[in-house]
């Protein structure tokens, strides 16, 4: 199993906006075999960093889904929701397996 770990940058006055965008997504990873953990909101800390995470059963399975991701039209609209709204000013993305005691 893969995670994948999504630090945002976001815009603190769209909270909202970036709600909508994480809600999108949620199902939209899920639709090509992920798991989603969730998205989580600044709270009692810096205004401006959000999280998300989500597995795949492997890096492989995570490639296939950018791939899918990039012509399909559901997936298209969120990356356009989030361009015109402008409530993500940035992001890193790391890949994380889980420790094997």
């Amino acid at each position: 199993m893969i995670t994948c770990y999504l630090k945002y940058t976001i815009d603190p006055y769209k909270i909202k906006e970036f709600e909508q965008y994480g809600t999108m997504w949620v199902q939209l990873v899920e639709k090509f075999g992920g798991n989603h953990h969730g998205y989580y909101l600044p709270h009692e800390s810096v205004n401006n960093i959000a999280i998300s995470l989500f597995s795949f059963k492997s890096l492989s399975d995570y490639e296939k889904y950018r791939i899918k991701s990039i012509d399909n039209l559901e997936c298209k609209k969120a990356y356009e929701f989030a361009f015109k709204t402008k409530c993500i000013i940035s992001y890193e993305r790391s890949f994380l397996k889980p420790m094997i005691n």
